[in-house]
């Protein structure tokens, strides 16, 4: 297929454009992306809208293939890509369309204290203490070793289970995405090698762009919003970003071997094989989504436990005596069984959110009683040296995209790319005369993840705000960043 251009797209909305079902006779509905002019111009430089164009191909796909304002390209689906399948009429589940990191996400933490209230001594230790406590790099292992019977209770109960193991606080769970588990998960799904890999890594951020970070409220734009979510001006947080390390991986890895050769079987031709599938209600495809579900509560359950690990070293730091709250835990590489309205009528549908997070609007039932009134929050990180933000779903968002938003800035550039053009030292250098702390081992890994390797997070977020996909609440400013390399 052709690059696809500004003469392909038709401009619906001032910050959403489409590429039309007749553009190619495969496509079963339209592609939509949400963005700016500006930034398409970006998006057209790689193949991402061409895969969007592809996912729009899968057996049973509702109503669009849609892709945030972070798009880039990624394994058969584009990071940024949302793609709803009918459950009850052939839709289809795609380990492509969830990532090989399921259910990396975001948690963030909100301390009771202020920047005004610490010193810079204190930052730079805390920065230090949040390092050591919490393991990260390629491969690395943590402090906790799951023998075969704990780990299968952590893929079946995901975060309950370390809360249950004394790791954490029961408001936790509380303002946790599902709680922190996946009713449906089934361990024996989960290879023998997944769960290898996994067995030393609960508890660690993993490389690339995983990231700890020490961050303080620089900007509020939605009072009532900030403040159910607990968040002040000028107010410490801690960000974590991470997912199911090598027992995700490996499970994506392991369904996508097991679904190749059974596409012909189940009469499933596809524009590209990255985007190999199942029926959902097939055998493999329960099985897929049981392991899914599964992995996913082992990111859950090891993000838990290094938020257990983060509020020890802040209270070790800052004193005993302050509280670090959970103001949020959300996913942005998942696939959801979930009910939306789809012309006039409600249908049962598999969601599939890859590089995308959930933004449900106020009333969702599945978020905490707390949050109904407003609606879900939405955490959106930056890069380092740039803001993060904290949105809030809207009820228009659960029309206009599934609830959904997007889930960072956004990768403009290869890691390779960003090595060749940017020196880490260099890096280290330029963000400490921004006040910006970092503890990273690793030259090469502070390049691969540089601001320039990034689209602009200002620009993502305020596609998404004057879209109503989700609204602006509060902006986050780095102050220490924490990276694996």
């Amino acid at each position: 297929m052709p690059q696809i251009t500004f003469d392909d797209l038709i401009k619906i909305e001032p910050y959403l454009w489409e590429i039309p079902q007749t553009f190619r006779a495969d496509m079963r509905v339209p592609a939509r992306v949400f963005s700016n002019r500006a930034m398409l111009e970006d998006i057209l430089t790689d193949r991402s809208l061409n895969q969007l164009v592809n996912v729009a191909t899968l057996p049973g796909i509702i109503q669009y293939a849609y892709a945030m304002p972070d798009i880039h390209e990624g394994y058969g689906f584009p990071i940024g890509g949302v793609a709803a399948t009918a459950i009850d009429h052939g839709g289809v589940i795609s380990p492509g369309g969830i990532g090989y990191d399921i259910n990396c996400g975001v948690r963030l933490l909100a301390l009771s204290i202020t920047a005004d209230e610490v010193t810079r001594d204190q930052l730079e230790r805390c920065a230090t203490e949040l390092f050591k406590a919490v393991p990260s790099g390629v491969g690395r292992g943590g402090n906790v070793v799951l023998k075969p019977d704990q780990m299968k209770k952590v893929l079946e109960r995901g975060a309950l289970e370390m809360l249950e193991q004394g790791f954490g606080q029961t408001t936790d769970i509380e303002f946790c995405e599902e709680r922190g588990a996946m009713n449906g998960a089934d361990p024996e799904m989960i290879s023998q090698k997944a769960k290898e890999r996994g067995a030393d890594q609960l508890g660690t951020l993993g490389s690339g762009n995983h990231f700890l970070e020490l961050q303080v409220v620089s900007d509020i734009f939605d009072e009532k919003a900030a403040a159910l979510f607990g968040l002040q001006k000028n107010q410490l947080t801690v960000m974590i970003h991470c997912g199911s390390r090598g027992l995700g991986h490996q499970t994506c890895t392991d369904y996508v071997r097991q679904f190749m050769p059974h596409l012909a079987t189940w009469g499933i031709e596809l524009p590209d094989r990255e985007l190999v599938c199942a029926p959902f209600k097939s055998e493999l495809g329960q099985a897929y989504f049981a392991a899914m579900q599964a992995a996913a509560n082992f990111a859950w359950a090891n993000r838990h436990l290094i938020g257990h690990w983060v509020r020890k070293a802040c209270q070790s730091v800052f004193g005993k005596d302050i509280a670090v709250e959970l103001v949020y835990d959300v996913s942005h590489n998942m696939g959801k069984s979930e009910r939306h309205e789809v012309d006039g009528s409600m249908m049962n549908l598999l969601v599939h959110r890859k590089g995308a997070t959930r933004a449900f609007g106020p009333a969702s039932e599945q978020l905490p009683v707390k949050y109904r009134p407003v609606g879900q929050p939405v955490l959106i990180p930056g890069t380092m040296g740039t803001a993060s933000y904290v949105l809030v779903g809207t009820k228009q968002g659960m029309t206009t995209s599934f609830g959904t938003s997007c889930h960072g800035a956004g990768r403009k550039m290869s890691r390779m790319q960003a090595k060749k053009q940017v020196r880490g030292v260099s890096l280290r250098q330029q963000l400490a005369k921004q006040g910006i702390i970092i503890r990273c081992d690793s030259d090469a890994g502070l390049a691969e993840e540089a601001p320039l390797a990034y689209k602009d997070v200002e620009q993502v977020v305020g596609v998404v705000h004057d879209a109503q996909l989700a609204r602006k609440v509060v902006q986050l400013k780095p102050v220490a960043v924490i990276k694996g390399g």
